[in-house]
């Protein structure tokens, strides 16, 4: 992947995932259907959120180990 932080120009990162609830019943329930990966500058750390489409494995597995 071609990186290239906007901030500092550094072009090390790092790449992780959060998850989120959405809104309506997902969010009475703590579903978190909302998947995210994220693409951090190694050096100071400015970060961005990319959207992803979440399987519906993934929301079963959080319904019960929530």
């Amino acid at each position: 992947m071609n990186y290239k932080c906007i901030k500092c120009d550094s072009v090390e990162f790092v790449e992780g995932k959060i998850r989120a609830t959405g809104s309506g019943i997902s969010r009475f329930l703590n579903l978190q259907n909302n998947l995210f990966i994220t693409v951090s500058c190694a050096k100071c750390g400015y970060t961005e959120l990319y959207k992803r489409k979440t399987g519906k494995l993934g929301t079963v597995v959080d319904l019960f180990t929530n």
